[in-house]
């Protein structure tokens, strides 16, 4: 469906994108990844005509961008914009309504999608008065509710608690399974890993990896050993046979060397550590982002937030 060519954008003197090039497919849930900064948003505001590039090209079924495409497509901008006076439905119906639907089927849809979030209770309330996960509801309905082909979101988890997150990836499969094709953006590889059937991952404006998960994990992965454990895990990325340790609390995956023997790499960990579970894996995402992307030089790695053990 949506074909992008080596496309760049120059802001003074930063080129914020640089060669990117990908495809997505309908039926497909495409992962556009990297750190802040990556050049993502910029890379989506292209796509959707928003911004010119610089140089490259983008299609929409072997076509260029035409204003007829427009509603066709559905969008969640990562820096939210609602009018906060105005009451819920109100706004649904007014987004509904620009993208061409008759009130009365706009009405039907943002009363079936409120009710799906549980929010019918708060249909005659001003946006201002709803909780930032609730806001982000609106914002999601807003830009599915004309039945877009092409569905592109930017940073869509933002705001949402675990309850709420697991509800939105449930409502990006459906749209999967619906023949839609979704391009979402997100620096969480774990969000990524569990949602994407394809991926790109751009740092610095440029791609550093690109293809289906599975591919991605075959070219680069590696043997990881996943553990939790009761002590602490900060020595861990000094142990012999340890390439890479990522620290989650009291959990890790351990990146190991290709020589490395599970066996001895085990007798370690249970002379310093209380282990509670072990599992050899292939390597997250998460890891094979340090892997290509580079975590400086500390060899021990640690989520934000969390402390070591």
């Amino acid at each position: 469906m949506l074909n992008v060519r080596n496309l760049r954008k120059d802001f003074a003197t930063v080129r914020a994108v640089d060669d990117v090039s990908f495809d997505v497919q309908r039926g497909e849930v495409f992962g556009l990844l990297g750190p802040n900064g990556a050049g993502k948003t910029t890379t989506i505001r292209m796509i959707l005509n928003i911004i010119e590039p610089d140089g490259g090209a983008i299609s929409y079924d072997g076509k260029p961008f035409t204003e007829g495409l427009r509603n066709q497509m559905g969008y969640l901008p990562e820096e939210r914009g609602l009018y906060r006076k105005s009451k819920l439905l109100n706004t649904i119906l007014y987004f509904g309504e620009l993208r061409g639907m008759p009130r009365s089927q706009a009405k039907a849809e943002a009363y079936r999608w409120l009710k799906r979030f549980d929010m019918l209770g708060n249909a005659g309330r001003r946006i201002e008065e709803l909780s930032k996960g609730n806001q982000q509801k609106v914002q999601f309905i807003i830009s599915i509710i004309h039945d877009p082909a092409l569905v592109v979101l930017d940073e869509p988890f933002s705001g949402f608690d675990p309850v709420n997150q697991l509800l939105f990836k449930d409502v990006l499969l459906e749209l999967r399974q619906q023949g839609k094709a979704v391009i979402f953006s997100t620096h969480q590889m774990d969000q990524a890993e569990k949602l994407s059937d394809a991926l790109c991952l751009i740092n610095k404006g440029l791609v550093v990896l690109g293809g289906s998960v599975r591919e991605v994990k075959k070219r680069y992965g590696r043997n990881s050993l996943q553990i939790e454990f009761h002590g602490d895990g900060s020595f861990l990325g000094t142990l012999p046979g340890i390439r890479r340790a990522i620290v989650f609390g009291n959990a890790a995956e351990l990146e190991l060397d290709p020589s490395a023997r599970i066996q001895q790499v085990l007798e370690q960990l249970n002379q310093r550590l209380e282990l509670r579970k072990f599992e050899l894996v292939e390597p997250s995402l998460q890891s094979i982002f340090l892997q290509v992307v580079g975590a400086g030089s500390p060899a021990t790695l640690h989520e934000p937030g969390e402390g070591r053990a």
